[in-house]
């Protein structure tokens, strides 16, 4: 093999691989037990440069099932309240900020993000166009996203809000309501004795 073209794989492998190695692994769950957070194995995206650039704020308790993966490319920031579940194959992508409130639950194959792919240079491929950003993304205290929900660019979801199932949420949701539906409307509010 072109020894430049094993250098270029190397590199790509020691950049996609990183989570996995030893020495990384051990500093994730170390930098989760400072913050009384628990990951379980794997977990993917650039979650150790975050956690030790302060750009990853995990709250007590947190708890990652496999395969959620976390990233945000400097400056981005994402915070997560204490008490909070993300379920297996979780993601959360961030080009400002997501802020995810306490004692929220996030159902398997959920995806969170501030930023959108831009697409509107038709001399370059997509995947090098970079992002843009409505603003950030914030979900309040005790909201419950059913499997496979949506949460766009510049969301605010209130507290205590639940959304049902495969639902796109592109626009604010009032607090203790529940929506659900591509894109996700308000069904009814939450009534509390």
């Amino acid at each position: 093999m072109d020894p430049q073209r094993l250098k270029l794989w190397a590199q790509k492998w020691r950049w996609y691989e990183r989570n996995s190695l030893p020495w990384n692994r051990a500093r994730i769950h170390l930098e989760f037990a400072r913050r009384e957070a628990f990951c379980r194995w794997p977990v993917h995206g650039n979650v150790l440069e975050m956690l030790e650039e302060g750009r990853l704020e995990l709250g007590p308790h947190v708890l990652l099932e496999p395969n959620v993966w976390l990233t945000a490319m400097a400056p981005g920031r994402i915070r997560i309240g204490g008490g909070t579940f993300l379920n297996l194959a979780v993601q959360v992508a961030a080009v400002e900020l997501v802020e995810i409130g306490e004692h929220c639950m996030f159902a398997n194959g959920c995806f969170i993000t501030d930023g959108n792919h831009r697409f509107d240079d038709p001399d370059r491929p997509v995947p090098w166009q970079g992002f843009t950003s409505k603003g950030p993304t914030r979900i309040g205290d005790n909201v419950w996203c059913g499997a496979n929900v949506v949460i766009t660019s510049g969301v605010t979801i209130g507290e205590r809000c639940v959304i049902g199932a495969n639902s796109v949420v592109t626009t604010d949701l009032p607090p203790r309501s529940i929506a659900a539906g591509a894109p996700a409307k308000v069904l009814r509010t939450i009534q509390y004795g």
